[in-house]
């Protein structure tokens, strides 16, 4: 393969990787959603648990419940609480805004006539309240996390029965986007209960706002456990009933992922559990977990606890949960992605500008692969000055490949030139570019993070599309030093694609374009530094 052969496979599957997220979501069939039945939610299906007992009938109505709503305020969000079931059917994060309204917070949970995202649970079990259920409470209104103290709380206490009595207890912590969730059961029967608790989310397939089909993100249920480690399940999986589940586990979570952000319940304990995903119909989905508790005497009480996280996506969840750091998707280059990131905070931490973190870790990578480059370049400067042999053996040998192909590698030969000189150098560096690029478009870091002048979000595209047409620029200088293709096709193509990925990049964030540019620059620099060397020994040789 020649080199200019190889730069084109490697553009065509960079560009692949690229796509291939969005096309893969975009392809997936689509269920119709009306916006009158967005309320529809059903109970999970746990008939698989032998120790789960049969679900009464009342408990899978399709109608949603409604209730009182309750407002929690804490510094680092506002959450909305629906006396039906408990459920949290609003969650807004105070420091992180929506993109396109920096004047406006970002909210993951809502329930409303357009969008449908929220977190529900619920006890199985004679008596016991579903996410369907009334609760009572004293509260009305807003309740603030007060200066001083470091959580605040939300006890809900179900309909008294003849069974038990059930109080759900929701607790908001400061400086922090996780919510403790606490079922209390006092069996007030006289005989032996066994309740199943499960935690779901239940979302809407709606991609979030400020998506680009250039920059494919993945949006669906995660699951993780320590057999099974990290699953994504598409939406239209769920839809075909294709999807893959752990089969036994007593560990692991459960949540939603878009760009940026994750919720995820995170059940206390190593207890028997299973996962579950469901089609609710309208272009509603539930992910979720059931966890069958151990039984319950006359007079006797129990807790289940569970944890909620809701917030933005970091490698630093793993202190959290295990695996939840896995939610910043990096996919197949995560090796290569999660030690360049880190690496990119540290310099943020030491120039204190996201922008300025990218440009020396793109340095600093260059001049690690410094010498494969040069090989590379070496290789492609002695093409370029074979170039012209070249030509004239093509005008000779005609149409006759045969002929065309012997007499190349005759010339190669005597010239001492090895056409795949600059494959391999090139190969190994493409997973490591493509980490970093994963690990800039991942970032929740560098959402909002402004970097010089008129680029005020690395996240964001360049409003003015000053650096797509710099880094076209760059890439027509760099097209410029590569040997010239000697069929016609393969040249155009090298004409037209700087061109073309300059519109490309219109679309990509300005963090991936400024990586990009700066990454061309040192190569055309390093590039022009060996061709002129090559050059000039070649006419000190001719000289002679």
């Amino acid at each position: 393969m020649e080199t200019r052969r190889l730069l084109l496979f490697i553009v065509f599957s960079f560009s692949l990787i690229i796509l291939w997220g969005e096309w893969s979501r975009q392809g997936q069939p689509t269920t119709p959603q009306t916006q009158e039945k967005k309320g529809v939610e059903v109970t999970p299906e746990v008939t698989s648990l032998k120790s789960v007992p049969a679900q009464p009938k009342e408990q899978t109505t399709n109608a949603a419940a409604t209730g009182k709503i309750l407002v929690v305020e804490t510094d680092n969000y506002v959450a909305h609480i629906d006396t039906a079931g408990g459920s949290i059917v609003g969650f807004s994060l105070l420091k992180h805004r929506v993109a396109d309204d920096k004047t406006k917070p970002i909210t993951l949970f809502q329930k409303d006539g357009s969008r449908t995202y929220v977190a529900q649970s619920g006890l199985l079990g004679p008596g016991l309240p579903t996410h369907n259920a009334q609760f009572q409470t004293d509260l009305t209104g807003t309740t603030r996390l007060e200066d001083g103290k470091e959580a605040v709380s939300v006890v809900l206490s179900a309909t008294e029965n003849n069974q038990a009595q059930v109080t759900k207890t929701l607790v908001f912590h400061r400086d922090s986007y996780l919510v403790d969730v606490t079922y209390r059961i006092e069996n007030k029967s006289k005989e032996i209960i066994q309740p199943t608790a499960y935690f779901q989310l239940v979302r809407d397939e709606v991609p979030p706002e400020g998506g680009s089909m250039f920059i494919p993100t993945y949006t669906g249920p995660a699951i993780y456990t320590d057999e099974e480690k990290f699953l994504k399940i598409e939406f239209g999986d769920i839809a075909k009933e294709k999807q893959k589940l752990p089969t036994a586990a007593n560990n692991g979570w459960v949540g939603m992922l878009q760009h940026y952000f994750v919720s995820a319940w995170l059940p206390e304990g190593n207890g028997q559990r299973e996962f579950y995903t469901k089609s609710l119909g309208d272009g509603l989905y539930s992910a979720g977990v059931v966890m069958p508790e151990a039984e319950v005497a006359p007079g006797q009480a129990v807790e289940i606890k569970s944890r909620l996280y809701v917030g933005p996506a970091q490698t630093k969840l793993n202190d959290i949960a295990p695996g939840l750091g896995l939610s910043v998707d990096y996919g197949i280059f995560t090796i290569f992605a999660s030690p360049l990131f880190w690496l990119m905070s540290f310099l943020n931490d030491w120039t204190g500008n996201w922008g300025v973190a990218i440009i020396v870790l793109t340095v600093l990578i260059k001049l690690v692969f410094f010498p494969l480059s040069a090989a590379s370049y070496r290789s492609m400067a002695q093409m370029r000055l074979v170039a012209p042999k070249l030509e004239k053996i093509k005008q000779q040998c005609g149409d006759d490949r045969e002929r065309l192909n012997r007499a190349m590698m005759d010339l190669y030969k005597s010239e001492k030139i090895n056409p795949l000189g600059g494959c391999l150098p090139v190969l190994i560096q493409i997973p490591v570019f493509i980490g970093l690029y994963w690990a800039i478009l991942e970032s929740v870091e560098l959402r909002h993070a402004p970097f010089v002048g008129w680029i005020v979000d690395l996240s964001a595209t360049d409003p003015y599309f000053v650096l797509p047409v710099i880094m076209g620029v760059s890439m027509l200088i760099q097209s410029k030093l590569n040997p010239t293709p000697t069929d016609p096709l393969q040249a155009k193509i090298m004409q037209i694609m700087p061109v073309a990925f300059s519109v490309i990049f219109f679309f990509f964030p300005a963090g991936l374009v400024l990586y990009s540019i700066v990454n061309n620059i040192l190569s055309i620099t390093q590039q022009w530094y060996i061709t002129r060397g090559a050059e000039a020994a070649q006419k000190g040789v001719a000289k002679a």
